[in-house]
């Protein structure tokens, strides 16, 4: 299985329109990619500070698609990149890291 994620790293000055984020672009995006062969899931995150004791996070969000194949995944996004990625302005100023993993263990 592979976890294709798209990392929103904390910087100077961003804005994250998580409302838009969950309501909006995740629902067009599970939309497109869950009916593609392989497709097993996706799981989005957000980054909390904890005060006491003072932790920061170092993202603000994070989402992981996992399918079963690189191919599988390409072939689902390929498509519909544009689209995708067009979106981004809409939610965040934050250009997003993209780590591609083979999953080694899964529970």
């Amino acid at each position: 299985m592979f976890n294709i994620s798209s990392i929103y790293p904390k910087q100077e000055g961003y804005s994250f329109d998580f409302d838009y984020y969950i309501n909006k672009h995740m629902p067009m995006s599970i939309e497109l990619l869950s009916k593609a062969k392989g497709f097993q899931g996706v799981s989005v995150e957000r980054g909390i500070d904890i005060e006491d004791p003072k932790m920061e996070s170092s993202y603000i969000a994070m989402c992981h698609y996992y399918f079963d194949t690189l191919e599988n995944f390409m072939t689902a996004f390929i498509p519909h990149a544009e689209k995708l990625q067009g979106d981004i302005a809409n939610y965040t100023n934050i250009e997003p890291t993209i780590q591609i993993s083979k999953v080694e263990i899964s529970m």
